[in-house]
């Protein structure tokens, strides 16, 4: 038995998310039924991060177990054949290990990157709908910044939790929040060793009431301290949300996406 790893690229706007559900309509589901059509036998994934309804991934990276014979590149190709266009699979890597020393695509992980792409102009853009969240009031980043290094370190990020999450605890390793402006566009990058619920929906929320001078940037030390999810920006919305990047060890020798970049930005 085998297992492989596969970086998976997805636009989320048509999809219920990440994770299988009853009626289907989520990449798991089509994902699942596309690695069957190819392989002829059911094959179960297991992914690094599960992704909201509307949720995009830059590279989302899943696994699963097979003892099937097939190159590496037939995998992409042969996969993809019986994928929609919203979804790609980008490249397939055997992965060593056994037992506890296996790769696992969520537990082997050591950190993720998302980005959050914000739409800063008094007119909405019919042309990003669905790619990026859209502000209308002006936007400061340096209070915006300001308001980030708050964050930084290891935290109870329970205000920023949604109600629903499962995770066992709200305390994780926030390793780095930045912001770039290129024209109307706002990116926020935030990495961490692992994110809640709607953590970064959250964040991003709280971070733009501070950049548009409804709150002080010392008001997101408040709130974190609070660990009150009521006290916090409402949670917004997820159009502009991409998984940009799973971290791993170099020992797996993952063909990962070079930076996860956004080149149409």
């Amino acid at each position: 038995m085998k297992r492989i790893a596969l970086g998976v690229q997805y636009d989320g706007k048509p999809w219920r998310g990440w994770q299988t559900q009853p009626g289907g309509g989520t990449v798991q589901d089509t994902l699942e039924a596309a690695l069957k059509r190819f392989a002829l036998v059911d094959i179960g994934t297991t992914c690094a991060g599960r992704t909201d309804a509307g949720v995009h991934a830059l590279e989302q990276v899943v696994h699963f177990d097979t003892g099937l014979a097939r190159d590496m590149f037939s995998w992409v190709r042969g996969v993809n054949a019986f994928l929609p266009s919203s979804v790609a699979v980008r490249w397939a890597c055997e992965v060593q290990g056994a037992g506890e020393d296996a790769f696992h695509a969520r537990f082997s992980a050591t950190a993720r990157t998302y980005h959050y792409v914000i739409y800063n102009h008094p007119v909405r853009s019919p042309l990003l709908a669905g790619k990026a969240g859209w502000v209308f009031r002006p936007l400061q980043l340096e209070p915006m910044r300001e308001a980030a290094r708050f964050l930084l370190g290891t935290h109870d990020f329970s205000a920023f939790r949604a109600a629903e999450c499962q995770a066992k605890s709200p305390v994780k390793t926030m390793h780095e929040i930045r912001m770039e402006r290129r024209g109307d566009m706002i990116v926020v990058t935030l990495t961490a060793n692992a994110f809640l619920h709607h953590m970064v929906r959250n964040i991003v929320g709280s971070l733009i009431v501070v950049g548009n001078g409804n709150q002080k940037p010392g008001w997101m030390a408040d709130i974190l301290e609070s660990r009150d999810r009521s006290r916090a920006a409402p949670t917004f919305m997820p159009d502009g949300l991409y998984l940009a990047k799973i971290a791993y060890d170099p020992k797996w020798q993952l063909p990962q996406e070079p930076a996860a970049g956004m080149p149409w930005l």
